[in-house]
């Protein structure tokens, strides 16, 4: 089970950090990731990070304003969102799977979304 908080609303500019909260997978042999979904738009892949906690990945979108980053100890992945836009606007879902390749394409586990909207 994966449980995503940390959503709300949050100005241009600001920030938030997201927290997905895994139970029932052996949380250190999973790639973890984020991926979110706009009004009208498919969802698309954000971030993820290999169970090693050393290579993440990034859409071209969000490099150098997000970051992902686990916690092994908590079975925890955070998605840390600076500088955020309008556009970042979207529920944003995180998502685990054994194989990294896997992961960032079609993640076996999900968790349920969490809202974050971006005021203008």
């Amino acid at each position: 089970q994966l449980q995503a908080s940390g959503g709300g609303l949050v100005p241009a500019g600001g920030s938030v950090r997201l927290s997905c909260a895994t139970s029932g997978i052996t949380f250190s042999l999973y790639g973890m990731g984020w991926f979110r979904q706009a009004p009208g738009k498919e969802r698309e892949f954000v971030a993820a990070i290999r169970s090693n906690s050393i290579t993440t990945d990034y859409a071209d979108s969000v490099k150098g304003r997000f970051t992902i980053s686990r916690d092994n100890t908590k079975n925890t992945v955070y998605l840390q969102m600076n500088s955020l836009r309008p556009e970042d606007t979207a529920v944003y879902y995180c998502a685990a799977d054994h194989w990294y390749t896997t992961l960032k394409r079609n993640p076996n586990y999900w968790g349920q979304g969490t809202q974050v909207t971006v005021s203008s």
